[in-house]
């Protein structure tokens, strides 16, 4: 049995990619005055780009499951021209063609839920592989995201 190390408050609160520490993004001043008066920070050291990169393992996880999800349903809807162009020709049952373009989107449209499904489902913890069908997983990152766009919207 594996034991999950406890973290704390502010590292749960944080995307296991996510890096540390954050960067403070300053505004320009408006203006040509403005602009002499605006006072030069120290430069701090750049994030480099394997704490931004999300974890090999967790990009396999999440490309894993956005080719099933997507991959499916993707292929359904590529097979409905060739099998309803097979009983159009074989048969003398003629399909609508509405029926044919709604059967073809509706599983395009399942395609794209699916790749959405896939990342938001896959584990982001490298360590942790996660359950079979995703369900908490999604919870928790789809609350994440929903809580970085509103901090974001806070800061405009």
């Amino acid at each position: 049995m594996s034991t999950v190390p406890e973290k704390s408050e502010k590292e749960r609160d944080r995307l296991p990619f996510e890096p540390t520490s954050k960067r403070q993004k300053t505004r320009p001043a408006a203006g040509p005055a403005a602009r002499s008066t605006v006072k030069k920070e120290p430069k701090k050291t750049p994030i480099s780009k394997e704490d931004r990169a999300i974890p090999e393992a967790v990009s396999k996880r999440m490309v894993r499951r956005m080719a099933l999800l997507c991959g499916i349903p993707t292929a359904l809807g590529m097979l409905t021209f060739g099998v309803s162009y097979g009983i159009y020709v074989y048969t003398e049952f003629k399909l609508p063609n509405v029926a044919v373009l709604l059967t073809s989107i509706g599983c395009f449209g399942l395609g794209i839920l699916g790749l959405s499904y896939g990342v938001l489902s896959a584990s982001w913890e490298e360590k942790v592989p996660g359950s079979l069908l995703g369900w908490a997983e999604f919870t928790t990152n789809f609350s994440r995201m929903t809580a970085a766009w509103r901090s974001v919207k806070e800061k405009e």
